[in-house]
């Protein structure tokens, strides 16, 4: 076996045991009761840097703390930039099965619980790595620092001032981006691109205030009715959003790409199982996996109007609301996508209906593109030893993240190096990290430190 991934298994049961510990502290995003958790859990993960031989402090983000682990290899080493973050979505307790969602349990080679892959999993899998080349090599052969943040799952809204107070620190020649899944467990890919994200709320009113429906039906606006009519124009019979520009600023899927999702081993069948949806559909003309990670969509989060809890009062609701989440692709942009919405919102919503549409811009996020080249090169070598299997093929993230606002901050790429699966129920009940995936995510870490040390130190 090789040297890391022996020593790694060998210490997994340790892993696992402090990731467990990690996972009980409610470090809840957004929650004022959860403020102090998410300090302790700040603490707690710069003690365990500690611990591993790194210099670590844990430094005041908005409501939140972030963590800076430094490792050195001294100054003439090249220097890479990890991201990630501790916070973690709420939950609805009531909804989980195999344990709370605090109280981590391990079971059939799986550790559940909230942020067990989403992110503790993969921001401890970095700590472990480092601490493996500490104990086989005396070191990694660069300089690496860990940025885990605690607002991620608010959208990062005071990430860019925490970049701009502490640019110089953090400089570096390339980032690590590890806030993303795998394909499957056996069956390594790079992530080479991410979808952008922004949300908004669109809320419809009617009457001054609800109002008896044996009094007015059929004589007023129904704001739940007025809504469902504007979100069913979203979408055409082929999945296509009809918001008038929205396809204007989408790259065209190259003839490489397309490949490149080809080569993965994806079975329809699979797939529905893995991820519980039931059926696919989607924008016809593409595969799913091209509809995954280089198409937009927009998609319902929420819908409330009325009495959706207690006992019914037969009244028309004065207001419905609905949640929004737009993923972009390159070369989409968001303020143009903000456009697009409230000219589609004006266009099919009834003069006599009142509204309102926000759209989160400040916190939104671009989509980002890694460039080809020896950097990813390197990526691909560092799977193939960490999983000790070819990759086949390359993948895409689905979901968002602050990936654009790095690069421009730090002027370096970005690799992707996620250790989750499709499968693991982020943000829904039942959280869970394979332990498989933290082994052998944890051993790419390692090697990607000795990849990139070797493809940087020979840059001129």
């Amino acid at each position: 076996m090789d040297p890391i991934r022996e020593h790694l298994h060998r210490h997994l049961d340790e892993l696992t045991d402090r990731l467990a510990e990690w996972v009980a502290i409610p470090s809840i995003a957004g929650d004022a009761e959860h403020q102090g958790d998410l300090r302790r859990s700040a603490h707690w993960l710069a003690g365990e840097m500690r611990a591993a031989g790194l210099e670590a402090s844990v430094l005041e983000s908005g409501d939140s703390w972030a963590v800076l682990g430094e490792y050195s290899a001294g100054p003439e080493a090249p220097t890479a930039l990890v991201y990630s973050h501790h916070d973690v979505r709420t939950v609805k307790p009531e909804e989980w099965a195999e344990t709370e969602p605090f109280i981590p349990v391990r079971r059939d080679g799986r550790l559940y619980g909230r942020g067990a892959s989403d992110a503790k999993g993969q921001a401890l899998a970095h700590v472990w790595a480092l601490r493996a080349l500490r104990d086989l090599d005396g070191g990694a052969p660069m300089n690496v620092k860990l940025l885990i943040e605690g607002e991620e799952e608010t959208g990062s809204p005071t990430l860019a001032a925490l970049l701009e107070k502490h640019a110089e620190r953090l400089a570096c020649d390339v980032i690590v981006f590890s806030d993303t899944v795998q394909w499957k467990a056996d069956a390594p890919a790079p992530v080479t691109s991410m979808r952008g994200t922004v949300n908004a709320t669109l809320t419809v009113r009617g009457p001054d205030r609800d109002v008896h429906s044996g009094v007015v039906a059929g004589t007023t606006v129904n704001p739940a009715i007025t809504l469902a009519h504007a979100l069913a124009a979203l979408h055409d019979e082929q999945g296509r959003v009809r918001v008038p520009g929205f396809y204007d600023g989408v790259a065209e899927l190259t003839d490489e790409r397309r490949s490149e999702f080809a080569a993965l081993p994806f079975d329809e069948h699979d797939w529905v199982v893995r991820t519980e949806t039931r059926v696919v559909n989607g924008e016809e003309g593409f595969t799913v996996l091209e509809r995954l990670w280089a198409r937009p969509t927009v998609e319902v989060m929420s819908l409330i109007a009325g009495d959706p809890l207690g006992l019914p009062r037969s009244v028309i609701p004065r207001d419905a609301t609905a949640n929004l989440s737009i993923r972009t692709v390159a070369d989409q942009r968001i303020p143009a996508v903000a456009e697009q919405l409230r000219g589609f919102f004006a266009s099919v919503l009834p003069a006599e209906a009142e509204y309102s549409l926000v759209i989160d811009e400040a916190v939104g996020q671009e989509p980002y593109e890694s460039p080809s080249g020896p950097l990813l090169g390197a990526l691909e070598r560092a799977l193939e030893r960490g999983y000790d299997l070819p990759v086949r093929g390359r993948m895409g993230n689905a979901g968002g993240g602050p990936a654009d606002l790095l690069t421009r901050t730090f002027d370096a790429p970005i690799l992707f190096l996620g250790t989750g699966l499709p499968e693991d129920h982020w943000h829904s009940s039942d959280e869970s990290i394979d332990l498989r995936m933290l082994h052998s995510g944890a051993a790419s870490i390692a090697h990607l430190w000795r990849e990139l040390a070797e493809v940087l130190s020979a840059r001129p």
